[in-house]
């Protein structure tokens, strides 16, 4: 059967050396939807993504980013870096997706607000957590996750630093690790932040050897973007998060 492409419009603003977003979102995309990305610049391809640099992602002009995904009419804009907001803190990240709801006429959603979204879907209240982050980045997701009510009960870094190729470079059985390191006796779930770490492929391997649901950056934006234009479960949506749709 030929796919109607009338279900939605997905707009995602994608920083531009992310290599597993794109993909993780064909993965994910429901039936009878397209998806179209427009990539974001606003940071230093050669240093080392620190608090710094993703903060000044995050507050970096994406004005023209939002006039050339509106072009598409979509019907949803995510935005697809979750440390250019986490470094900021709540605050910032709602005030950035009322922005871009603003700047495209769409529902928006951030990669970080929905990973909290997603948290808080599953009923959680104490995580585990990784990323492929410097420690200094994670130190302010956790600080961001308390400030909406979560409590990281175990934090597992990746132990070295990884360029803005390196975090995408990982492997999912390398990110299998990652989560497996962040788990702990109190966890009610496992929380995998970054947009370009290959979580999305690791999500129901590390369910089945935790038997603890998982929530990671990507997955959470489509079960939140799934929410928000009332889109129906399908097969191909790995991890229990999809269980509260």
């Amino acid at each position: 059967m030929t796919e109607t492409r009338t279900a939605a419009k997905i707009g995602v603003l994608v920083p531009f050396t992310n290599t597993n977003l794109e993909p993780d979102m064909e993965l994910l995309r429901p039936p009878n939807t397209t998806v179209h990305f427009q990539r974001m610049g606003g940071y230093d391809v050669d240093e080392i993504p620190g608090s710094d640099q993703m903060a000044g992602l995050g507050a970096s002009d994406i004005s023209h980013d939002l006039r050339m995904i509106s072009g598409v009419r979509p019907d949803v804009v995510l935005y697809g870096c979750t440390s250019a907001t986490l470094t900021h803190g709540p605050s910032f990240d709602a005030d950035l997706a009322q922005q871009i709801k603003a700047g495209s006429g769409a529902a928006s959603l951030t990669a970080a607000g929905a990973l909290i979204a997603g948290i808080k879907a599953l009923g959680a209240t104490k995580v585990g957590f990784s990323s492929p982050y410097l420690g200094e980045i994670n130190a302010q997701a956790i600080d961001f996750m308390a400030h909406n009510g979560i409590e990281t009960v175990k934090r597992a870094d990746v132990g070295r630093e990884l360029g803005n190729y390196g975090q995408g470079e990982l492997t999912p059985d390398e990110v299998f690790d990652l989560a497996c390191q962040a788990d702990h006796q109190d966890a009610q779930a496992i929380v995998l932040s970054c947009t370009d770490m290959r979580s999305v492929e690791a999500i129901e391997r590390v369910e089945a050897a935790l038997d603890k649901p998982v929530v990671t950056s990507n997955q959470a934006m489509m079960f939140g973007l799934m929410k928000a234009l009332n889109l129906p479960r399908h097969d191909t949506l790995p991890g229990r998060l999809f269980d509260n749709l």
